[in-house]
């Protein structure tokens, strides 16, 4: 449970709203950031992953998902941090 809470926390301290794989809607799965077009919660790809499961495994296991939004996903996450770290 504290993993999960933590990863829920380090998605909520990117800027999301610069990445078009994900979207925030007050009423959609309680404003948790999800992917486009799905109920999907953002946080579902980074238990997934650090759970051992692969990018593809990930899209598999929830259509509505597709390997280019969680590689912008990942990208975007990637960028965030560059950024930070050279800060």
């Amino acid at each position: 449970m504290i993993q999960a809470n933590l990863r829920q926390e380090a998605t909520e301290m990117i800027d999301w709203d610069k990445c078009p794989a994900v979207e925030q809607k007050p009423g959609k799965v309680s404003g948790a950031w999800v992917f486009s077009g799905t109920r999907i919660p953002l946080y579902a790809l980074y238990e997934n992953l650090a759970s051992g499961a692969t990018v593809d495994e990930f899209v598999e296991w929830f259509p509505g998902v597709d390997d280019k939004q969680v590689r912008a996903v990942l990208e975007h996450e990637a960028q965030a941090l560059r950024m930070a770290l050279a800060r």
